[in-house]
């Protein structure tokens, strides 16, 4: 399972929450942003489960963040070449 989370941190605070992201294990990328959102965090578990648990336990419950989407992906990806 892979999901992405735009996160809205507190004002000022968004490279202290990409550091505590950093130490969450399960979050395979995070990138700061510019606009409505600032972080994405990409998720990768084994279940959907897991990634719930990763979301509301682990990112939703610092601090800093303020408010989060989940969009979780299906099927296969794809490649271009």
């Amino acid at each position: 399972m892979r999901a992405y989370v735009l996160i809205n941190t507190e004002l000022g605070q968004e490279a202290q929450v990409v550091s505590e992201l950093n130490e969450v294990e399960g979050i395979t990328g995070i990138s700061s942003l510019y606009g409505i959102y600032d972080v994405i965090a990409q998720v990768e578990a084994d279940s959907m489960e897991k990634v719930k648990e990763i979301v509301f336990n682990k990112i939703r419950r610092l601090d800093s963040v303020k408010t989060t989407i989940t969009l979780i992906t299906f099927g296969e990806g794809f490649s271009r070449e």
